[in-house]
């Protein structure tokens, strides 16, 4: 059985993930989000603070966005 909360009330267990999505290629420069990560500078700033189903949601997205993005 797993250790992990469930999803926002969908009862299955939310995926084994990275503690964070960062990838160490930190970039805001031009707008809001990280070319690194495709995290928003709220997100990565309250990342820490933020339930396990609040950072799935945001995993969730970046990835359909084709984050992270990492140096091949």
């Amino acid at each position: 059985m797993s250790a992990r909360p469930e999803a926002g009330g969908a009862g299955a267990p939310l995926p084994e993930r990275a503690d964070t999505p960062c990838v160490a290629v930190c970039s805001t420069t031009f707008d809001e989000v990280c070319r690194g990560c495709g995290r928003t500078v709220a997100e990565v700033a309250n990342w820490v603070s933020m339930s396990a189903p609040e950072k799935e949601v945001v995993w969730q997205r970046i990835l359909a966005q084709g984050y992270p993005r990492r140096n091949t």
